[in-house]
């Protein structure tokens, strides 16, 4: 189909509409509309015109030449890619990845001028800890949806009705079904005050935050702003690395001397990891240059694939993935791989999403000065593994501390059980204090 003869479709009315504040308006989105605090409930529901238009773009994908190379240090390989599409176009089932957001409550509500989406689900049991928990880049809430049952329901999964949680799962501006920012200035400060205007508006006067990769770096910031009522934060991407040894590892120099085994590991991999952040450059530094994300579903689906950055990353496990239908092991499945793909594609948040990477101005993985309280979990299949000492440095109220056994950078998403216990034992010692 050419692209001159598409009538505009949902996507393009969803930008329109999210510039205006208007996203629960929308054809297949049932709520109702408000202004100022209002919570609307939110049900996603893609038209299928929508899901049609996808396949046909998939089906009419004018391919590369494949790599000249044996392996991936071109990217991602073509007869990956071309399998994936193939499955995408033919027997993936949008409607279940829809399902399985719609399982849980969703709301929209305006914050500093903007709509946000938000998964709330409150747990059975008195005296639950309130949580939010922020997901990243290339990812969504898609990643958090296993952890809502174990969190707010421990007693069904091995822990005891103490370490109940209340879990609010937002969709970060220009991500998902939030609205897509239309000014500059939506960095991780902003969100860190937008979320602490969200707890409070849902009445919560304690509580923690959680976050991974992106969702990391906004926990930071709100341990840095320390609004009322915000006890402490859990991060499973801590920002540990002492200034200098984060210069030396981003100019690729020789490991500082004094370091111990630990932390020359950790310096190790912080070096191969800034050597494979091309991705993160590009949009760092033009992210609207990558129109190409949001007129083809492959290029789209190519570009959040194409990450190499220790175990448990998508294009690490994609291949096999193709052929996996149970997440078991932790390895993602195929379907889980294409629901968080399509939801980009179906709300047309490549470049929006991408511009986080512009906005922000500091650094990755260096100390940020945080003083609250701070639980730190260490999965094995993290960009670097942060050693106790340099942690314990970044966080001075530092309250938990664990290497975990399993899990890779989307440790919710891969490890869910093992991720909700991290959260359980992490938040123990602040629950007296709501």
């Amino acid at each position: 189909m050419s692209p001159l003869s598409i009538s505009p479709t949902r996507r393009e009315l969803l930008g329109a509409a999210a510039a205006v504040g208007a996203l629960s308006l929308l054809p297949g989105m049932v709520g109702a509309s408000g202004a100022g605090e209002a919570i609307r409930p939110f049900t996603v529901n893609i038209p299928q015109n929508e899901i049609d238009e996808l396949r046909q773009r998939i089906a009419a994908t004018r391919w590369p030449d494949r790599e000249t190379v044996a392996d991936t240090s071109q990217g991602v390989q073509l007869a990956t890619v071309q399998k994936l599409a193939s499955y995408w176009a033919t027997d993936y089932d949008w409607r279940k990845g829809e399902a399985k957001l719609n399982a849980y409550p969703q709301f929209i509500t305006e914050i500093d001028g903007l709509d946000i989406h938000f998964i709330h689900v409150r747990s059975k049991h008195e005296n639950a800890l309130p949580l939010i928990v922020t997901h990243g880049w290339p990812g969504s809430v898609f990643e958090q949806l296993k952890i809502i049952d174990p969190l707010t329901n421990p007693t069904a999964h091995g822990g005891s009705a103490s370490d109940a949680f209340d879990v609010v799962i937002p969709s970060m501006p220009g991500y998902g079904f939030s609205g897509r920012p239309v000014t500059t200035g939506w960095g991780p400060e902003r969100m860190g005050r937008a979320w602490a205007e969200l707890m409070k508006r849902l009445s919560y006067t304690r509580y923690v935050a959680q976050g991974g990769d992106w969702g990391a770096f906004v926990v930071d910031q709100m341990g840095l702003q320390a609004p009322a009522g915000l006890l402490g934060i859990h991060t499973n991407m801590p920002a540990t690395v002492p200034n200098q040894i984060d210069k030396a590892a981003q100019a690729a120099r020789p490991a500082p001397s004094g370091l111990s085994a630990v932390e020359r590991r950790a310096y190790d991999q912080l070096v191969a990891t800034f050597k494979q952040v091309a991705y993160a450059r590009m949009m760092a530094a033009r992210p609207q240059t990558l129109y190409s994300i949001a007129d083809s579903p492959v290029g789209l689906a190519a570009w959040l694939l194409d990450h190499n950055d220790a175990g448990g990353q998508p294009a690490a496990a994609i291949a096999s993935a193709l052929d996996r239908t149970s997440s078991d092991t932790g390895e993602l499945t195929r379907d889980e791989i294409l629901d968080n793909i399509t939801l980009y594609w179906v709300t047309n948040t490549g470049v929006s999403a991408s511009r986080l990477y512009w906005e922000y101005r500091g650094g990755f993985f260096n100390a940020k000065g945080v003083t609250i309280p701070v639980a730190v979990s260490v999965f094995p299949g993290e960009q670097y593994q942060a050693p106790k000492s340099w942690t314990k440095q970044a966080y001075p109220k530092l309250i938990y501390y664990n290497k975990v056994e399993k899990g890779g950078h989307f440790a919710a998403w891969e490890q869910p059980l093992l991720f909700s216990a991290e959260l359980r034992a992490a938040f123990r010692p602040l629950r007296q204090e709501i």
